[in-house]
């Protein structure tokens, strides 16, 4: 008889594979209890003045005193201004709204710039609204559940709720039956009931029953039986966006348009009997707004046409936190011929609450480098800081960021775990700097397609070719 073979299959662990992003590493704006800024922390270094400025920013923010005002982040390139919008989003937390757009993003869409431009106002501000719903709340005693002999008809059952107080019977009709079955509900589980929808929420389990159970996973929970009677009153909160509000009343298919992304414009007819529920529902204290902020990357590109209409939109009651990021100095316009601040018009400009950015230090530099290294899981050897800071200050710190990944790939292909000089001078050869790049340019741009140089030259045969046709005739 031959022995019987049993083959083993090399199990392998999967992990899940997170992207890291250029501001991953921000978890907010790193101020303690007094609002004032320590030099590292939640990811953020440096940039003191501008942390404490939007950190106070912030503060208003949470009081809701500040709907309808603009703030400007204005600095060189590199210098954290996207970073210090992220920090803020990260320190509202997840129910105030927070909006991301770039300013080139509203050419691009199927739609009028002042619409995208509406829309994204109305992501920034959330609606908190509130109701009252009737729940039966208590520990299962008993479920019945009577199965007809035929296996045919439908099933009848009962279920017996207690609390502390007070102990009742239920009937039970098919879809409760289905639910209970669903949620595999037994004796001595804590469940409540919604009774306009019927949905059933296993709580956990008593701990009165605590020793019938065998067999208990890590994920049991053991709660206290309710207190008082089975039927009460609840209060849920909702909170959604205004956008979110018209897209549902504006498409024939209602919710379904949140998933589908096609919104398409938006009628204003709409828009305005939501403006008007919503006042009612605050009136009424059934919803409160939750001013949001919506962040406009790169707003010297908007038009002129843009401005005016956030002139306008600002001074509705309706408006979010608008924070803007530019890197521009004195330039156009965009939509005229003449120049401003920023590419922004003067009196949008009064408008607007100002923070600046400031070039990073070495040693900020370094700090950066480090912490972005820890997030992307790279070791570097001292040495390799020391040379990626002087790229750094040198070149600039995007280049430096981007040289890490790249050195830890040289890294890893000679089996190594520890980045070294050697690593990035290779990286350093391979990939050019903004600087460099120029220099080449420079050094070998008669061997590019148009070149400066040639379109110099074609201008000179093409000013020369008049005078020489003219000494032909004589």
């Amino acid at each position: 008889m031959r022995p019987t073979t049993v083959r083993v299959s090399e199990m392998k662990d999967l992990t899940r594979i997170e992207r890291i992003g250029a501001h991953s590493h921000i978890h907010g704006l790193g101020l303690n209890d007094a609002l004032e800024p320590r030099e590292v922390s939640d990811g953020m270094v440096g940039q003191l003045a501008a942390r404490r400025a939007a950190g106070l920013i912030l503060e208003i923010i949470r009081q809701g005193k500040i709907a309808g005002r603009a703030v400007l982040i204005a600095g060189q390139p590199g210098t954290g201004k996207t970073a210090l919008a992220m920090a803020m989003a990260q320190a509202l937390g997840a129910d105030t709204p927070f909006t991301t757009i770039s300013a080139s993003e509203i050419f691009s869409l199927e739609m009028s710039k002042t619409e995208a431009l509406t829309q994204a106002f109305r992501q920034s501000i959330g609606v908190r609204i509130k109701e009252e719903s009737e729940i039966i709340e208590g520990e299962v005693v008993e479920i019945v559940i009577d199965r007809p002999a035929t296996g045919a008809g439908q099933r009848r059952g009962k279920l017996t709720l207690k609390t502390t107080d007070m102990e009742t019977l239920y009937e039970l009709g098919q879809k409760m039956i289905e639910s209970l079955t669903r949620e595999k509900v037994q004796a001595g589980d804590v469940i409540s009931i919604d009774k306009a929808t019927g949905r059933i929420t296993k709580l956990g389990r008593s701990y009165a029953r605590v020793k019938e159970y065998d067999a208990m996973g890590p994920q049991t929970k053991f709660i206290s039986c309710p207190e008082g009677e089975l039927q009460r009153r609840k209060e849920v909160v909702h909170t959604v966006t205004l956008h979110e509000i018209d897209v549902i009343n504006s498409r024939t298919q209602g919710f379904l348009a949140l998933f589908s992304g096609d919104t398409g414009e938006i009628k204003s007819e709409v828009r305005e009997q939501i403006n008007a529920k919503v006042s009612e529902w605050r009136e009424e204290r059934k919803a409160e707004l939750i001013p949001g902020v919506l962040f406009i990357d790169e707003v010297h590109m908007l038009d002129i046409e843009c401005f005016s209409f956030l002139n306008r939109a600002l001074e509705s009651e309706m408006a979010p936190i608008l924070i803007m990021a530019t890197n521009r100095g004195i330039t156009r316009i965009r939509g005229t011929n003449y120049k401003s601040p920023h590419g922004i018009p003067i009196d949008l400009l009064d408008r607007l609450m100002i923070i600046t950015t400031t070039p990073y230090t070495e040693t900020d530099i370094a700090q950066i480098l480090r912490i972005r290294s820890e997030e992307e899981s790279v070791t570097l050897s001292p040495d390799a800081l020391r040379i990626l800071t002087k790229i750094g200050t040198e070149a600039s710190l995007r280049y430096a960021i981007q040289l890490i990944t790249t050195a830890n790939l040289v890294c890893r292909k000679r089996k190594a775990t520890v980045v070294e000089v050697s690593d990035i001078k290779r990286v350093y050869k391979l990939f050019l700097d903004e600087t460099r790049s120029a220099q080449y340019l420079n050094d070998f741009q008669d061997e590019y397609a148009f070149d400066k140089l040639m379109a110099e030259r074609e201008q000179q045969k093409q000013a020369a070719a008049p005078s020489g046709e003219a000494m032909q005739m004589s």
